[in-house]
C-alpha cells in the first residue's frame, strides 16, 4: 500500500505541474462561467408582447380588463367556451398567442388556465395573472361586499392560475431542470475522457521508453496499476475542486451584484410597494419588481446543488474507476502507441453513447429504456444525474443507490480484469495487439 501511495503522489505531482493542467484548471471554469453569464443575459430576453383571447362564457369580466391598456398585452373577449384543441389548430385563432379560460365558477374556486403557443417570460406571466386577479377583485367587490378595495385586498385569496402549453396541456414534456442534470453528466464524461486519455498516454509512454521495467523491479504490477489510477484520480479531484471554488465564487458574485433575486427587498420598487401601507399579494410584488430571469431562477432557486455535487462525486468515482480500468487495460496491452489509439475508439463511442443516453432520458424520463440505461454502468453516471434533477417518486430513492452499487461492483470487476491484463501485458513490446492476445492474457 505504501508503494502504491508513493506512485500515486508521483502521478499527482507530475499532472498538477503540467502547463495543460494549470491552463485547464483556470480557463475551464471561466469558460463555463462565461456561458452561464450569457444564459443569464438572454434567459429573460423573450418576446414580451402578447395577443390574448379571453373566453368568458358567463360574462363575468364584462369584456373589461385593466382601466389603462398595457402596452405588452392586448386582450380580446369571446363570450363562449373554446376547447384548447380548437384554439391550437383553428385557423381563426392563430392570431392569438394565448387563450385564458374564465370558468363560470371562477369567483368561488379561484381557478383559471392560460394556454400559450410559445412559453412567455416569467415577468409576462405574472403581468397577465396580475391583470386577471385585479379585474376579478373588482367584480367580487361589486357583487359580494360593501368593503373598500384596500380592505378587500387585505382578506382576499390569490387565484390559482396556471400556464400551460396549448400543444402539451398536461405538461408531459421534461422539466428544464433536467438540463442541469444532463450538464453534470457531461462534465463527468469530460473528466473521464480527459484523465482516461492521460492514463493511456502515461502507460504507453512508460512502455516505449522502458521505464516500466525499472518500476516493476521494485513494485508489483497491481501496485503500479492502483497507484497510477489513484494518482491520476486525485489530480482529477484537485482540478474539480478548483473548478468548484471558481464557479461557486463566480455564481455568488453574479447573484449578489449582477442578477439579484426578484424576491429580495432590494430588487423591488419600494415606492410602488408601499401604497399607503396596504398588504400586497405575491403577484403584485412580482409585477412591480425587477425583470425576472428564468435562467437565474433555474440556477439559484430550482436546483439543489448540495445533493447534485454529492452524487456527482460518487458517480464520478465509480465512472472513473470503470472507464479508467478500460483505458489502463488498453495502455498495458498495446504493443505500440498506434495500437492504443486504434483500440481507444470503442471506449470513446461508449462515452458518446452515454451522452446520448442522458439526452434520451431528458425527453423520456419514465420510459422502460431509460430505466435500463439507469442501471447499465456504461450509461448510469449521466442518466442518474438527469433523473436526479427530474426527481424520484415516493419510495423510489433506492434506485439511485442501487445504480451506484451496480456501478461500483462493475468497476471492481473491470478493475480485476484490467489488473490481470496489466500484469501479463505490461512487459510485452513490439507486437500487434489482437483479441487472441487479450483472451490469452485473461486466462493466464
Amino acid at each position: 500500500m505504501k508503494k502504491s501511495w508513493i506512485i500515486a503522489m508521483r502521478e499527482v505531482k507530475e499532472r498538477i505541474g503540467s502547463r495543460s493542467y494549470i491552463l485547464f484548471s483556470i480557463f475551464g471554469p471561466l469558460i463555463i462561467l462565461g456561458l452561464v453569464y450569457l444564459l443569464f443575459i438572454f434567459g429573460g430576453n423573450q418576446a414580451e408582447k402578447w395577443n390574448v383571447l379571453v373566453t368568458d362564457k358567463a360574462g363575468i369580466l364584462e369584456n373589461k380588463m385593466m382601466p389603462h391598456p398595457d402596452p405588452n398585452v392586448t386582450y380580446s373577449f369571446a363570450n363562449d367556451y373554446i376547447d384548447h384543441k380548437d384554439f391550437a389548430d383553428g385557423k381563426r385563432y392563430q392570431q392569438f398567442d394565448a387563450m385564458i379560460e374564465i370558468n363560470e365558477k371562477v369567483l368561488s374556486n379561484k381557478i383559471s388556465h392560460a394556454f400559450y403557443r410559445t412559453k412567455p417570460s416569467f415577468n409576462l406571466q405574472t403581468t397577465v395573472q396580475y391583470h386577471i386577479e385585479r379585474r376579478l377583485e373588482e367584480v367580487m367587490i361589486g357583487r359580494f361586499t360593501d368593503l373598500s378595495v384596500a380592505k378587500f385586498r387585505e382578506v382576499k385569496q390569490p387565484i390559482k392560475f396556471s400556464f400551460r402549453n396549448v400543444y402539451d396541456p398536461y405538461d408531459q414534456t421534461s422539466d428544464v431542470r433536467t438540463w442541469v442534470g444532463f450538464f453534470f453528466g457531461l462534465i463527468i464524461l469530460v473528466f473521464i475522457a480527459l484523465f482516461g486519455m492521460t492514463i493511456l498516454r502515461s502507460m504507453t509512454s512508460e512502455k516505449s521508453n522502458r521505464i516500466v521495467e525499472v518500476l516493476l523491479a521494485t513494485v508489483r504490477p497491481q501496485q503500479l496499476l492502483f497507484g497510477k489510477l489513484s494518482g491520476i484520480g486525485f489530480a482529477a479531484f484537485i482540478q474539480f475542486f478548483i473548478w468548484l471554488v471558481v464557479i461557486g465564487l463566480g455564481l455568488f458574485f453574479m447573484r449578489e451584484w449582477l442578477f439579484p433575486s426578484i424576491y429580495d427587498a432590494s430588487s423591488m420598487q419600494i415606492a410602488e410597494l408601499t401604497d399607503s401601507g396596504r398588504i400586497l399579494s405575491v403577484q403584485e410584488k412580482l409585477y412591480n419588481g425587477k425583470e425576472f430571469n428564468a435562467m437565474v431562477d433555474l440556477v439559484y432557486e430550482r436546483v439543489n446543488f448540495g445533493v447534485m455535487i454529492t452524487f456527482f462525486l460518487l458517480f464520478f468515482i465509480g465512472g472513473y474507476l470503470f472507464y479508467g480500468s478500460f483505458f489502463a487495460a488498453i495502455g498495458s496491452t498495446a504493443g505500440t502507441e498506434n495500437d492504443g489509439q486504434q483500440f481507444i475508439l470503442p471506449i470513446l463511442l461508449l462515452l458518446a453513447l452515454a451522452a446520448y443516453a442522458g439526452y434520451y432520458a431528458l425527453d423520456n424520463p419514465e420510459s422502460q429504456l431509460t430505466t435500463w440505461l439507469h442501471y447499465i454502468p456504461f450509461t448510469s453516471p449521466v442518466v442518474v444525474m438527469v433523473k436526479l434533477t427530474a426527481g424520484y417518486g415516493p419510495g423510489e430513492s433506492y434506485q439511485i443507490w442501487l445504480s451506484l452499487l451496480i456501478l461500483l461492483l462493475s468497476s471492481f470487476f473491470v478493475l480485476l480484469l484490467a489488473s490481470r491484463l496489466y500484469q501479463n501485458g505490461i512487459l510485452q513490446f513490439g507486437h500487434r495487439l489482437r483479441f487472441q492476445h487479450i483472451a490469452k492474457w485473461l486466462r493466464k
